[in-house]
């Protein structure tokens, strides 16, 4: 299934061409979209077709999916991005100058977009239901926060699922709205590798049943998820729901139960995969969608007895400090959701953080296990907050550790063609003193 007619409802404002949302932006407006496929595509097509009669115009987003000419510079100040999360497309965006790029843990975005002066919110949802509300059906994110307290321009999708949770909005409460038939971008799940599995293997198992999990997208979340078929009565209170997680939930293996809170629901922020994620999460009242200034919020999380946080990192240091979003001070992505859920999993009674990383990289030829992050490395996760940190060869445990006992720790599971060479650094840095 992927198209989700609409019933008539004759009550509710006409819709509009996606031209119209032009009308509701004046000079030095800030334009704030969702994440993803929370993107409205017909409504910024309009509103980049009107660019060369705006003035200071900023878009503010995460992880934006569709390239577009404004990315790239293309009406100079008019119109410009200003990213919370680089993706693949405004990476390189990012790196020419054309867009600028803000700090900030996920859980903050909310609190920061609050600040503006009077944002406009254009985003995609899904067809009303029979009493006019329409749902943003993979995206709460941020936007979710703004409702009612921003204006809200509105594109009504047929392909977007509708959700539940605390993501609707009634069509009476729009500057206006229009329609577009267009499918959601899908992504692939990542196919594990045998080294993925390995890591994986390591977490799973120290995974007890009845843990609360929040897990990522790629080969090690997969591969973790894979590897927790057997388990029973998982909870989930997650930043991105994924593929995997539906294999979890239709096998059993995911109950919620045990959970403090929501309990028997699937708790997340918004959605990210293939189109067989799209049609599970449709109507499906087992799947909330929550703010993510509640999701990600460390307190929350620690209010949930044994919280298993899995997080993947570019880099470790022999302090414990995670270089996650830049390699050097070459931006790669944005501090996302990683520090809001190892801060949480601390605060949580019996709770796991984990770091997750291939000990090598570039075929084996550079270690990530390193005396000192690379020079302009971002620290995403500071050194305090680290639980555990896994590669292939096994679990450093580093909550609690002296310095000499987690570099010892890190050198450990670091590739053994690495660890002399660490040894030796680690005792010039004084760590092994």
């Amino acid at each position: 299934m992927t198209d989700y007619p609409a019933p008539a409802l004759d009550h509710l404002p006409d819709p509009v061409p996606a031209g119209a949302v032009l009308d509701h932006i004046g000079p030095g407006t800030d334009i704030v979209v969702p994440l993803a496929n929370g993107e409205p595509v017909t409504v910024l097509d309009a509103i980049e077709a009107g660019a060369e009669q705006m003035t200071r115009v900023r878009i503010h987003q995460m992880h934006a999916l569709h390239d577009r000419p404004y990315l790239h510079g293309e009406y100079g100040d008019r119109l410009r991005h200003r990213a919370y999360f680089l993706s693949p497309i405004t990476r390189r965006a990012f790196a020419e100058g054309n867009c600028d790029l803000v700090p900030a843990n996920f859980s903050e975005v909310p609190m920061i977009l609050r600040s503006l002066p009077s944002p406009l919110v254009v985003v995609a949802a899904s067809e009303p239901d029979r009493h006019g509300y329409v749902s943003l059906g993979t995206n709460a994110d941020y936007v979710s926060s703004l409702i009612g307290r921003a204006r809200f321009f509105v594109e009504v999708n047929p392909r977007m699922p509708r959700t539940f949770g605390r993501a609707q909005l009634h069509l009476t409460q729009t500057e206006g709205w229009c329609r577009a038939d267009y499918p959601l971008i899908a992504v692939d799940p990542d196919v594990p590798t045998e080294r993925d599995r390995a890591i994986a293997q390591l977490v799973a198992e120290r995974i007890p049943d009845g843990a609360t999990l929040q897990t990522g997208i790629g080969g090690i979340p997969n591969a973790v998820m894979e590897g927790l078929m057997g388990h029973h009565d998982l909870g989930v209170h997650t930043e991105l729901m994924s593929d995997g997680l539906v294999e979890l939930i239709e096998r059993g293996v995911v109950t919620g139960v045990n959970k403090v809170l929501n309990r028997t629901k699937v708790v997340t922020t918004f959605a990210l995969g293939t189109q067989r994620l799209y049609d599970f999460l449709h109507e499906n009242s087992a799947v909330e969608f929550w703010p993510v200034r509640y999701v990600n919020n460390p307190r929350v999380i620690g209010q949930e007895p044994g919280f298993v946080s899995i997080n993947a990192t570019l880099e470790v240091d022999l302090l414990g400090q995670c270089a996650s979003e830049s390699l050097g001070s070459r931006m790669y992505s944005g501090s996302g959701g990683q520090a809001d859920f190892a801060r949480g999993a601390m605060f949580s009674e019996g709770g796991h953080g984990f770091i997750v990383l291939g000990s090598t990289a570039r075929g084996g030829s550079v270690s990530r296990i390193v005396p000192q992050l690379t020079l302009g490395a971002a620290v995403t996760t500071i050194k305090n907050t680290v639980d555990k940190v896994v590669t292939e060869h096994g679990v450093a445990e580093l909550l609690g550790k002296s310095i000499a006992e987690r570099a010892r720790a890190l050198i450990g599971v670091a590739d053994p063609a690495f660890r002399d060479d660490l040894e030796r650094r680690a005792s010039e840095l004084g760590f092994l003193a």
